[in-house]
């Protein structure tokens, strides 16, 4: 790899949760017009056909650097290059980016449709009642889920919940966060592989939650709604 130069352009674009049919329009025209598209497979699966006469390079965790230095080429030659992330840009795709802002002097960003969006939807709470804690931040356990035990205790927002795979997963942070204080009776509801052919949901209490076997997707998010009545 060798370092960005100000004259390479590349352009990072956030599929969405997963449903095709979410992207962008600004997102589509950037894919459509591109000669190089990259990403992780699961993501370029959701731009399939989307990606004109582009050469589509897929990575994995282990040859991502290789896939990123190949694009940074083909930009350095004049190409058109698009890196592919989930959802939207400002949730968890920080190390991708990095990797990409270390490899071009100008990096477009075109956001997607956020996970957390869709989630306030189905589970009928509002954003600005809520507040959005992930856990992809690695800190000291207690204090990682200390807002969120702070927030549940003070009742008056709902909570919006993005899980670190595979490590801390929805029964791993109920059962923590009954152990630092939370109500065991506290409703939570867990969200899967949302807008996806087979998004599924989870309801029950903290104390459930605990007790169920550690085999959720990686793409959950969990959401903790305030106590019925109450009020900012």
């Amino acid at each position: 790899m060798t370092s960005a130069d100000t004259g390479i352009k590349m352009t990072v674009v956030a599929v969405g949760p997963g449903d095709p049919d979410l992207l962008t329009l600004k997102g589509r025209q950037a894919l459509a017009a591109a000669d190089v598209v990259v990403g992780f497979k699961t993501v370029l699966d959701v731009v399939a056909g989307r990606t004109g006469n582009a050469e589509v390079r897929p990575m994995a965790y282990r040859d991502q650097e290789a896939v990123l230095d190949y694009a940074q080429a083909q930009a350095q030659q004049g190409k058109s290059c698009v890196v592919c992330v989930w959802g939207d840009l400002n949730v968890s795709a920080k190390e991708l980016l990095n990797r990409v802002r270390r490899r071009a002097g100008t990096v477009a960003l075109i956001p997607g449709v956020s996970s957390i969006q869709i989630a306030c939807a189905r589970a009928g709470i509002a954003m600005e009642e809520s507040i959005f804690i992930t856990l992809h931040q690695r800190w000291d356990r207690g204090s990682e889920l200390g807002e969120l035990i702070e927030t549940l205790q003070q009742g008056r927002r709902n909570v919006i919940l993005l899980p670190r795979p595979f490590d801390f997963m929805p029964p791993a942070i109920a059962a923590n966060a009954i152990a630092d204080g939370a109500d065991p009776a506290h409703p939570v509801t867990v969200l899967q592989r949302l807008t996806l052919p087979d998004e599924q949901r989870w309801d029950g209490t903290l104390a459930q939650c605990a007790q169920l076997p550690d085999a959720f997707s990686d793409l959950s998010i969990m959401v903790f709604p305030r106590p019925a009545g109450e009020h900012n």
